[in-house]
């Protein structure tokens, strides 16, 4: 009786952070370039109380066996880099990825963080950075006088400067891909970092060692689905309250068993 008790215990351990990665996902529904999680879960060991093929006699074994599990845990929560919708913006400094791979990041530590959040700003001395003031590697500095800035989908950018007819080439968007982007470890702030699970990034210009391209004036939103999440969150509740189900049960038949001597 014991058992089931530990046992339920864990299913509604595990139920509660499925419906945590869930909110999380609701809780981005709007964030840019955001991708949604998923819980993954796995059994737990068995307590073999007859093992398969033991002897029943000497000339028959046993087919089954009997095997009791002893619960679930949480695996992993792997993100899915699958594409969110895109929305035209206007902006001249917002980009989507059309495709995979993701923005190079120079981070205040001086390392290279990764991004699918394309809204970039200029600071003040013309320099594209994230909404934190991170810059875009490899750098590019919008000259002061510029009155147009143009964004090919290779990843050039050329602006119009104010008494010029002709455009100026003022910088290349480099992007990145890994072989496993599920792998990378999620810093918040739209920032990705590598770690020996993705491996290492492979850089080069938009359209190159298979990254996507890169379309101007537009911003890759939020990957989750409500409806979705919505479900995964009814059928987490639901999970949750049958283990509490069966952690009552348990105690019920504890109780009887102890009410057998009065």
């Amino acid at each position: 009786m014991i058992r089931s008790l530990w046992t339920a215990a864990s299913g509604m351990q595990g139920q509660q952070k499925s419906i945590d990665v869930v909110a999380n996902n609701l809780a981005n529904v709007n964030t840019t370039g955001f991708k949604k999680s998923r819980a993954d879960f796995q059994d737990l060991i068995y307590q073999n109380l007859k093992s398969t093929g033991s002897p029943a006699t000497n000339a028959t074994q046993v087919p089954t066996g009997i095997q009791i599990g002893l619960g679930s845990r949480l695996a992993a929560v792997t993100k899915i880099f699958t594409p969110g919708d895109f929305t035209q913006t206007g902006n001249e400094l917002d980009m989507a990825i059309e495709g995979d791979g993701f923005f190079q990041i120079t981070m205040p530590d001086g390392s290279t963080g990764y991004s699918k959040a394309g809204a970039f700003k200029r600071d003040s001395t013309g320099q594209i950075v994230t909404s934190d003031g991170n810059p875009l590697s490899p750098s590019i500095t919008i000259p002061n006088n510029a009155t147009k800035i143009n964004i090919g989908s290779d990843g050039t950018v050329s602006v119009q400067q104010a008494g010029q007819t002709a455009t100026t080439t003022v910088g290349n968007i480099q992007l990145a891909s890994f072989s496993n982007p599920s792998g990378l470890s999620s810093q918040g702030k739209n920032i990705y970092l590598p770690t020996d699970a993705s491996g290492d990034a492979t850089t080069g210009a938009p359209g190159q060692n298979g990254t996507g391209t890169i379309t101007q004036g537009l911003l890759e939103m939020s990957n989750v689905n409500v409806a979705e999440e919505m479900v995964n969150m009814i059928v987490g509740q639901r999970a949750y309250e049958i283990n509490s189900k069966a952690v009552t049960a348990s105690d019920e038949m504890l109780q009887t068993a102890n009410n057998l001597k009065r």
